[in-house]
């Protein structure tokens, strides 16, 4: 059964065209996914992320067992803090990527982390927390049922912020590092009270707002009024993949899978080798790291005007006088920043270097592509 956010009637009301993800009826854009687009990387996109999930570590094993369930080593965070980390299976494959904040830790008594996987992922990664939690003091609560998650990204994003928390909660919110998090609350009168966060996935600046669902429909309606004079407008999952491709960032199910390993998607410094814990899919990425990757994650610049597709084989044009496969495109579309076609796509290690002309086969016809470092587009702080 596909389910429903608690913002769906909002997206109704905006003339969403709908798709779905995960198990979820998500908007896949509300108008233009170029403006979308464009709006993110000019001013500022709002975007409903209730569609991930919350889970919530805590007790006096929390570090502890997270380390054991985790790739990351989650002990060294600090209270405030949050760390990008993995959740393996035995063989090392990726049973899912996700961001963990470490909500409180002083006190070994009051450990407490909020672990956030991805949407369709969420309920497998509560119920491995739960099953590996056995043995450990710690409680393992499934939130996502009841959380909601906004983001509001883009340059204009601060100020947007700023204008709608509480004026002794303005300092929290300009000196928010990104990884971090703090607890604002946002209006005077029935205030709402919101774990803000700043980790983004568009490649510009950005905070995500985590609420009870009761408030999400008042808070989505309050940031868009506010944001508007700024150029904000509500945005879809078309517009959050292609800026998620022009920043590089994996996306699971196409870059990640229970068939890759950090160190094929070059996500090898997220894993922890020299922590103590024998983390789930330790040995397997010890014996990986040992053999080297068979395939590694590139980025792929087009030099000519046609998009390579997630699926696409990539080839190695006259090598040894013929060509061969060497490599699939896992994520790829023209880019509406830089006006050229990119790709991502895993590869033959010897295929990696920056520079390598390599070619996509779109559909029966070879299309020139060049091996360029990632991200793609970085913006100018």
């Amino acid at each position: 059964m596909t389910r429903h956010t608690a913002l769906h009637e909002e997206h109704e009301k905006l003339g969403a065209s709908f798709t779905d993800f995960g198990g979820w009826d998500m908007p896949l854009k509300y108008g233009s996914e170029l403006a979308e687009h464009r709006a993110v990387r000019e001013a500022a996109g709002l975007f409903d992320l209730s569609h991930m999930g919350e889970v919530w570590v805590s007790g006096p094993d929390a570090a502890t067992f997270l380390n054991t369930a985790l790739a990351g080593n989650l002990a060294v965070v600090k209270a405030g803090k949050a760390k990008y980390s993995f959740i393996l299976a035995e063989d090392g494959g990726i049973i899912d990527d996700l961001i963990v904040y470490r909500i409180a830790g002083e006190e070994r008594a009051e450990s407490r982390y909020l672990v956030v996987p991805n949407a369709g992922n969420a309920p497998t990664v509560a119920a491995a927390l739960a099953e590996r939690a056995a043995g450990f003091d710690v409680e393992v609560v499934d939130a996502s049922a009841e959380t909601s998650l906004i983001a509001v990204q883009g340059p204009a994003a601060e100020g947007i912020l700023l204008d709608v928390v509480r004026n002794e909660d303005r300092g929290a919110v300009t000196e928010l590092p990104y990884y971090a998090w703090a607890a604002v609350r946002i209006g005077d009168v029935d205030a709402i009270d919101v774990l803000l966060a700043r980790t983004g996935y568009t490649g510009e600046d950005g905070f995500e707002l985590f609420i009870p669902d009761e408030r999400a429909a008042e808070l989505w309606r309050l940031l868009l009024a506010t944001g508007e004079p700024e150029g904000l407008i509500p945005c879809g999952l078309a517009a959050r993949d292609s800026l998620r491709l022009e920043a590089g960032m994996p996306l699971y199910g196409n870059e990640l899978g229970l068939d890759t390993t950090p160190f094929e998607a070059g996500l090898g410094p997220v894993v922890s080798l020299k922590k103590e814990e024998d983390f789930v899919g330790r040995a397997a990425l010890e014996a990986a790291k040992e053999a080297g990757p068979s395939r590694v994650l590139v980025g792929l610049k087009g030099l000519g005007r046609r998009a390579g597709r997630g699926g696409y084989p990539v080839f190695a044009p006259h090598e040894g006088g013929t060509d061969r496969e060497i490599g699939v495109v896992t994520s790829g579309q023209p880019s509406p920043t830089l006006g050229y076609p990119v790709a991502i796509a895993y590869v033959e290690p010897a295929f990696a270097e920056p520079g390598t002309a390599l070619e996509i086969d779109l559909r029966g016809k070879r299309e020139p592509f060049e091996v360029v470092p990632l991200p793609f587009y970085r913006r100018k702080d």
